[in-house]
């Protein structure tokens, strides 16, 4: 057999089967099915520990990164809101997805900041599609938790205040009661 014609081990495709290749196919739209943001990204340069790193960060904000063959993830978007954004995939794309519709890019564009080697070439936001721009804009947006985090104070602020208040008035005759007896 000739050098020139043996695939590399680390090849996707010389790895999977053709059942394997449907398989990933399959389970990566249906999770792009349920995803409202996705960004794309060039991970040349990084190390198998950096991309770990991301893949943890995406897990905690229920978020999945994924490097698969530009062909089969076109494949996959097939039928998804990501569809129309398949042209930008080309060179080594790594993929950030998540239901949250800010986690994606917050996560992305941080681990962007901290590795250069990690460049985000766009996205999308269910049908809208995102430049690099619009990525760094979307990241530093509130997350859908901060979101009901400061919701849930605003809500609970003026229940806390009038509570508050209530329990004035009582405090106060329970003192004017209280010095009453000294005063006698």
């Amino acid at each position: 057999m000739c050098i020139g014609h043996m695939k590399k081990e680390t090849d996707v495709e010389s790895i999977m089967d053709r059942t394997g290749k449907e398989t990933l196919v399959s389970d990566l739209n249906t999770h792009l099915k349920d995803a409202q943001t996705m960004v794309l990204g060039h991970y040349r340069g990084l190390t198998v520990g950096q991309m770990g790193e991301l893949r943890t960060e995406m897990r905690k904000a229920d978020g999945q990164v994924h490097v698969v063959k530009n062909r089969l993830l076109k494949i996959a978007c097939k039928g998804t809101p990501f569809e129309h954004i398949t042209d930008m995939m080309t060179g080594p794309t790594a993929i950030a997805f998540s239901s949250d519709p800010v986690a994606a890019a917050k996560i992305t564009q941080a681990f962007a900041d901290k590795n250069e080697a990690f460049e985000i070439i766009g996205g999308a936001m269910s049908e809208k599609r995102l430049e690099t721009a619009d990525v760094k804009a979307l990241s530093s947006m509130p997350s859908l938790d901060e979101l009901r985090s400061k919701m849930i104070g605003l809500l609970q602020a003026p229940a806390t205040k009038i509570a508050v208040l209530t329990q004035a008035p009582a405090t106060k005759v329970a003192r004017v009661i209280a010095m009453k007896p000294e005063a006698a």
